[in-house]
């Protein structure tokens, strides 16, 4: 796919991803109201539609050409070798925030009143520190998991889909009592531009720096990982 192209698909499917991600809680509610659930069960009717719509996104991304909805998963890919390079990135990285923003936008405008408390994104609940180390940590452990599971995984791919999705809910769970959390820069953008806290300090610091900073990181650790694994088969 051309660089053009590319850029266009991640635009589209940013937008689709904050989209539709937006409306799990408006859906959460209606499916727990017809099937009389209550309380805390409802976070398995949440848990179920992200694990959904993680496998439909990324089956869509994968019929594009590749695209994607998160900086940090483009950073970690380029980083190991076998993604962007740096001025792809400078290219990709503002249109997945751009139609992020798009679809915070979008759907702010067409959720029906009723439901509207249920649209927000994720939101600092600790200092600014604790804050920052958390999700620079969280996107690490995140990017991790999906450079293995995608380049040194199972070949089976209901196995992959398996790991990144049991991992993103047990980090979405680590991660709520401290910054929501995020893990994906663009989708925070998207609600921090529609509050208009997109270009503060801490915006910029615990969304924007840390996540791509533990990405990269991620991106070299595993480098060095399995860099040094293939070495020692070579000795051997």
């Amino acid at each position: 796919m051309g660089m053009l192209k590319l850029i266009l698909a991640d635009a589209a499917i940013s937008f689709l991803w904050v989209f539709c991600t937006s409306c799990i809680g408006a859906a959460t509610e209606i499916i727990a109201s017809c099937a009389g659930v209550e309380g805390d069960r409802k976070f398995y009717i949440v848990f179920g539609l992200i694990a959904l719509l993680i496998i439909v996104f990324s089956a869509l991304a994968q019929a594009i050409g590749g695209a994607s909805w998160n900086p940090t998963a483009v950073l970690a890919f380029s980083g190991v070798g076998v993604g962007d390079s740096i001025f792809n990135l400078a290219l990709r990285i503002p249109a997945q925030a751009v139609g992020s923003a798009a679809g915070a936008l979008a759907i702010f405008e067409l959720m029906p009143s009723s439901f509207k408390g249920t649209l927000g994104g994720p939101s600092l609940k600790v200092d600014l520190r604790t804050g920052a180390i958390a999700e620079g940590l969280l996107s690490f452990i995140m990017s991790f998991v999906v450079l293995w599971a995608v380049l040194r995984g199972p070949r089976n791919a209901a196995l992959k889909s398996g790991i990144i999705i049991s991992t993103t809910i047990a980090l979405i769970v680590l991660g709520s009592g401290y910054t929501g959390p995020a893990m994906n820069p663009a989708n925070a953008f998207a609600w921090a531009y529609v509050n208009k806290s997109h270009n503060t300090n801490e915006h910029l610091y615990v969304y924007w720096l840390t996540p791509l900073l533990g990405s990269l990181a991620a991106s070299m650790v595993f480098k060095r990982m399995f860099a040094l694994g293939q070495n020692k088969e070579k000795t051997a």
